[in-house]
């Protein structure tokens, strides 16, 4: 007994030292970020929300810091931003937030929000929030990071309409937009359709399909969207199709798609990371206005789109004539602005435009069409400011007479319509390079660069230096070229440049130190209207001091050509100063240098008199080199040519170098020759020709003509080129093209023959003159090159007609394709010959330009020809007679034109066919077979109407009736949907079936099938499903004939929503337990009947001696928890695994025992019903005993006298050990950092023990 008081006292020991241990690890303080990574897209604003708690003063704002490392370098923190410290950030990110894109925003004193307005591709990392600790010591997680991934912008949104649309009251609307995303993240798209009226400031939704595929209309279409006016289908993977059965005047405004792109948290919260507008499309709808019969008036509108616009912008005008029986009669309607016509459309639908009209027209600036029966559009794009004005529409009847000319009738115009254009805001901006260092003595290049630009420009450049107190002029260059130097630097080398339409450069050479300063660019835009508007740039120049470094550079022996041009090259190096230059020559008849020419340091040059009768020119390319060109070298000037280069400095001292060459003249006699040479001599018609005239030797002035010999006559000059570059033409210069390319040891001059024709075949030869001191000498002519001009190889083939056999009272077309051809450019000649019993007649001829040339029937009622892409020339014969019968012939010809314009024929290709009429008998059948089908519940199902057999043809049409009859209702002969013979598709009104019809889908695959799907079937889509199908064909008057009707096998349709799985173990199973060990009853499912199944699971348990069976748990399937034991027993849930549940009872006692089983109800959602209980199972009982015997074990523990002095022992030992953790956490508590690990001991959550409803 006496061990077992020790054994209990070093129990209650342990106890009270691991309960002050607890207290004194327990952590006081922690900080949270939402959980990552978070996915946002390049460009899109990130959120990251940060709190703390735990700190003793929790109403005083607290400071926080966002730091970040990136995957590249993850050791490495960057510091963002601050709520303490302005200047907490890195540069990169100060300058962000300085701009406010990097913000802290404080939700509550122990909590802000960090956001970045529009993320960089850089941002991506890991991020870090700290709570700054100001209490002195830390106690617990003063820090929290989270994962930012940014992911590139796949969201792609496009409408399928853009151009304004103008429809009636009544008529339908189909709009489609595409919405994707290619992004590797799994994300889901919602997408809308909204409405944004004229005066309104917000869009309105027409209607939306959210993340999750569910419909909802916006306000205000809710009836419409009831009753099935208003649709909104996907269609495919990207297609969202908008369909608006009657438009009404209200849905007039701009309308347009938005796509939203979401991705689930790992905090389980959607988040948009992207959204996106597909373009808008205006609608404009007219009011449906009540026209007496009695009285067949004509009623015009106009309309515009808009009627308030600037220049630049696209104006609609809309012109709607509103009358009876508008489809069956003829319209020339004219756009007037004022008493100016702009363009009309004809009652063929041909477009003229007024003269002054035609460039916008052919610019694509203006473009007119009908639209529609009642509607026609006139577009400006760009418009203009004289565009302003008020417009008509002019509209004139136009009745066909018996020889097809038309009629005009009396003219009707509408109301006038106002449109007001505006000129466009200033939009002028400029950009110069940054800070400019340049050397003192050398050249100052200035870029000012001028975008937004609407008018002409005039730039000023002014100078600010050290000594001014405001900028003053330097050049400046106005509207029309004219430069204007300032009078303070009139003497320096300033120039204003202007290489590119919106590029102004300034040039200052020989800077100074005093040149130093700001520099300023002042531009000026002058609009047409008269308007004004100016914009200034700066930027700063220094001028730096360098020493003395003087050297000269001089090519090496130089050979020139007797009358040919001298060209020397000096170049300094080291320049401080200004320079000047004196050319010297020292020939062999001199004893010394005497001076040729000289150019001073102001850039005034000096030539010797022994040389002011030559062309000699002293250059500057560059502000370091020099040049010396001396033209027309003789003998004489072979000798040694000196450079001779003086340096003053701004201090006065001056510095001098030379350099020389040796410069030999060769005489021309024998260094020059010409040559005419081709790389082909015999061309097609259309191929381009290129001869080569090479004059070999030294590059000289030469004079180059080129002539041409055809047949026996006498040679023709084609043009002569001058050693000054001037060409004259004796030739057609369209025809021709001129080339010259100088190479090391000739110059070839090239004639380009442009497009050969017969007229460019011929002997052509090239003669040469030399200009020597203003005396041409000519060269030997060169040879004689023939040139032969052939004709292009015809491939032209019509393609085979087969032979026809038709039905009669139907539209026969016969069909002659063109194969191949010649060129892309050919035109055709096609005559149609018809061959019977009476012999051989041509039904039409046309020429190359489809002009009628011979036509022996009637070819504006049956009989009609029409050409289409590739060419192919169509002849159709609508209701054909028996007289139709025969043999007919396509006659092809192919035409070409040469590049002089002139058309001829290349070949004639014919190809035959006969033609065969008969009567057809109708024979409709369908497919009588009766189907079975059964589908899941959501699925896809297509039925199938096929016909068997039955007449075909041009004038043979079928319309198709699908009917239905449930299994469980009323509805035993209802008409599903009808597609009429004409193509017109239609849902009979019934309330019952609206549902099914919303989801029916019709499709004919080919002429003789018919389909019917059926989206997301319901199990009420249940029943029998049949098809009618109705034969009509036209009667020689054009009218329809109802010729035969049957109808097809019964199809049953079965929709189901599961078949029950569900499987639990049945086993029975012993338990045996002791009050000391928890007490764990499993409830596992081995087989569910889908993957969508929710369950919901129940334990029982009877007691020994009752036959009750008392219900103690209950987890429903939207995981709400309910105790129903109802005694002081603790429970504990476990759910580890989709298919696996336990319910644990701890330390449970004898009365706990009895039999225990689960029940288990599985239920999955129905799209008509909600969610429905499927099945039912129990598992089976276990028998659980709890025992007593935990008491005597320990007894005869106690007695064990071994046991207890090593139990003794081991305690003492532990006690120690813990006594003295205790005490050093406990005076190490105030000093620890706030990087503190996670708590060892883990909280308790309460368990949830309310019930909530069902979803």
């Amino acid at each position: 007994m006496m061990s077992c008081f020790l054994l209990s006292v070093w129990r209650s020991s342990l106890i009270l030292c691991l309960g002050q241990l607890l207290r004194c690890g327990e952590a006081r303080v922690k900080t949270e970020v939402q959980a990552g990574p978070l996915y946002r897209v390049l460009g899109s604003p990130l959120y990251i929300t940060c709190s703390v708690s735990g700190f003793r003063s929790e109403n005083t704002d607290k400071h926080f810091e966002f730091r970040m490392t990136t995957p590249s370098n993850p050791n490495r923190d960057i510091q963002i931003i601050s709520s303490k410290d302005d200047d907490f950030g890195y540069s990169n990110h100060l300058i962000r937030v300085r701009k406010n894109e990097i913000a802290l925003k404080r939700l509550s004193p122990n909590s802000v929000r960090f956001e970045i307005k529009s993320l960089l591709k850089a941002d991506e990392g890991e991020y870090e929030c700290t709570a700054v600790n100001l209490e002195g010591a830390y106690d617990g997680e003063y820090s929290a990071k989270t994962v930012v991934k940014v992911i590139e912008d796949s969201l792609s949104v496009s409408s399928s309409a853009s151009t304004p649309l103008s429809l009636n009251e009544g008529e339908a609307l189909t709009l489609t937009c595409l919405a994707s995303s290619s992004t590797s993240q799994h994300t889901h798209l919602s997408v809308a359709w909204y409405l944004h009226k004229d005066g309104q400031e917000d869009a309105q939704p027409i209607i939306s399909l959210n993340r999750d595929f569910t419909l909802s209309p916006g306000q205000g279409f809710e009836r419409r969207y009831q009753a099935g006016l208003i649709r909104l289908d996907k269609l495919g993977e990207a297609a969202y199709n908008l369909q608006m059965a009657k438009v009404e005047p209200s849905d007039q405004g701009r309308i347009y798609c938005q796509a939203q792109e979401w991705i689930q948290d790992p905090d389980g919260s959607w988040y948009i990371i992207i959204q996106k507008n597909a373009e808008e499309m205006t609608l404009t709808v007219k009011a449906t206005e009540v026209v007496d019969p009695s009285s067949p008036s004509l009623a015009v509108e106009i309309s515009a789109q808009p009627a308030a616009l600037q220049e630049g912008q696209e104006l609609l005008l809309s012109c709607n004539i509103n009358t009876q029986d508008v489809e069956k009669r003829f319209f020339s309607v004219a756009w007037l602005k004022g008493r100016v016509e702009l363009a009309r459309i004809g009652p063929t639908g041909v477009l003229t435009v007024a003269p002054e009209y035609s460039v916008r027209q052919k610019n694509g600036e203006l473009r007119a069409a009908r639209s529609g029966n009642r509607d026609y559009r006139l577009i400006l794009k760009p418009v203009r400011t004289e565009d302003q004005g008020e417009y008509i529409c002019r509209v004139w009847p136009q009745e066909r007479g018996q020889d097809d000319a038309f009629i005009e009738g009396e003219a009707k115009d509408s109301t006038p319509q106002r449109v007001n254009i505006s000129a466009t805001e200033n939009r002028l901006s400029i950009k110069m390079q940054q800070a400019e260092n340049v050397t003192e003595g050398g050249g100052l290049h200035l870029s000012c660069k001028v975008d937004g630009v609407q008018g002409q420009l005039s730039v000023t450049w002014q100078l600010k230096s050290a000594r001014m107190a405001s900028f003053t002029e330097i050049i400046s260059i106005s509207q029309e070229g004219v430069t204007e130097i300032a009078e303070e630097f009139v003497s320096r080398k300033v120039r204003v440049m202007r290489p590119a339409t919106h590029n102004f450069t300034l040039e200052l050479d020989e800077v100074t130190l005093s040149d130093s300063g700001v520099y300023q660019c002042a531009v000026s835009e002058h609009k047409p209207n008269g308007k004004t508007h100016s914009q200034t740039q700066t930027t700063t120049v220094t001028v730096i001091s360098i020493e003395n470094r003087l050297s000269v550079k001089m090519q090496q022996a130089v050979n020139v050509a007797e009358g040919g041009g001298l060209h020397l090259s000096c170049k300094v190096d080291g320049v401080q100063g200004q320079l000047s230059v004196t050319w010297q020559l020292k020939s062999a008849r001199m004893a010394s240098f005497t001076d040729i020419i000289s150019i001073s340091q102001e850039g005034v040059t000096e030539i010797a008199e022994e040389f002011v009768s030559r062309t000699v020119r002293v250059m500057r390319p560059a502000t370091h080199n020099f040049t010396l060109e001396l033209d027309e070298v003789t003998l004489s000037d072979s000798g040694v040519y000196q450079c001779a280069v003086s340096e003053r400095k701004p201090n006065s001292k001056t510095h001098n170098q030379t350099q020389t060459t040796t410069v030999t003249v060769i005489s021309i006699d024998t260094l020059m020759g010409v040559s005419l040479i081709s790389r082909k001599s015999r061309v097609t018609v259309g191929e381009k020709l290129e001869l080569m005239c090479r004059v070999r030797g030294p590059h000289m002035p030469v004079t180059v003509t080129w002539s041409v010999q055809r047949e026996a006559k006498t040679p023709d000059t084609i043009l002569t080129l001058s050693p000054n570059g001037t060409i004259s033409w004796s030739a057609d210069q369209n025809h021709y093209q001129l080339r010259v390319e100088s190479r090391k040891t000739e110059v070839i001059y090239y004639l380009l023959v442009i497009g050969t024709s017969h007229r460019e075949g011929g002997n052509y030869q090239c003669n040469v003159s030399v200009l020597l001191k203003n005396v041409h000498k000519e060269l030997k002519a060169s040879n004689q090159l023939a040139v032969i001009v052939n004709n292009p190889v015809s491939r032209l083939d019509v393609s085979p007609i087969p032979a026809l056999t038709r039905n009669m009272n139907t539209d026969i077309t016969i069909t002659c394709s063109i194969v191949t051809k010649t060129s892309e450019s050919s035109l055709y000649s096609i005559t149609w010959l018809h061959e019977e019993n009476a012999g051989i007649k041509t039904i039409v001829s046309l020429d190359r330009n489809s002009i009628v040339m011979e036509s022996k029937v009637d070819l504006g009622q049956r009989i009609s020809m029409r050409r289409s892409k590739g060419p192919t020339f169509e002849l159709t014969i609508r209701q054909a007679r028996i007289s139709d019968n025969g043999s007919y012939t396509c006659k092809v010809g192919e035409w070409l034109q040469d590049p002089r314009g002139e058309w001829y024929l290349l070949s004639t290709v014919s190809k035959s066919t006969v033609l065969t009429i008969t009567e057809p008998a109708p024979n409709l059948r369908l497919d009588k077979k009766e189907q079975q089908l059964t589908a899941k519940e959501g699925e896809e199902v297509e039925l199938n109407c096929n016909i068997t057999s039955g007449a075909s043809g041009s004038s043979v049409f079928y319309g198709v009736i699908w009917r239905y009859a449930a299994h469980s209702s009323s509805l035993k002969n209802a008409s599903l949907v009808e597609l009429d013979h004409t193509g017109l598709v239609s849902y009979p009104d019934n309330k019952d079936m609206r549902g099914l019809q919303e989801r029916l889908r019709l499709s004919r695959p080919t002429q003789k099938s018919f389909y019917l799907s059926i989206q997301k079937a319901h199990e009420e889509d249940s029943g029998t499903y049949w098809c009618q199908v109705d034969q009509h064909q036209l009667d020689h008057e054009a009218h329809w004939q109802l010729k035969a009707s049957d109808s097809g096998g019964a199809i049953k349709l079965s929709v189901k929503v599961t078949e029950n799985n569900l499987s639990i173990p049945k086993e029975e199973a012993e338990m045996n337990t002791s009050r000391n060990q928890d007490l764990t009853i499993p409830c596992n499912i081995n087989k569910q009947s889908s993957h969508e199944s929710k369950f919901q699971v129940t334990w029982f348990w009877q007691k020994e001696i009752e036959t009750k069976q008392r219900p103690i748990f209950t987890v429903y399937r939207n995981s709400t928890l309910q105790d129903r034991f109802g005694e002081n027993v603790r429970l504990k849930y476990d759910h580890p695994d989709p298919s696996q549940f336990s319910l644990t009872f701890l330390n449970p006692g004898p009365e706990n025992s009895g039999l225990y089983f689960c029940e288990v109800e599985e239920w999955l959602p129905s799209l008509s019903r909600g969610w429905r209980k499927v099945a039912v199972e129990k598992s089976g009982h276990f028998n659980v005993s709890v025992l007593t015997e935990g008491d005597a074990n320990a007894d005869s523990e106690c007695n064990t006298r071994t046991y207890i002095i090593i139990a003794i022992v081991i305690l003492i030992v532990l006690v120690l050990v813990l006594l003295l953790l205790v005490v050093t956490m406990c005076r190490s508590k105030g000093s620890l950092g706030n990087k503190s690990g996670p708590s060892l001991w883990g909280e308790s959550v309460p368990m949830n023990t309310s019930r909530s409803g069902d979803d």
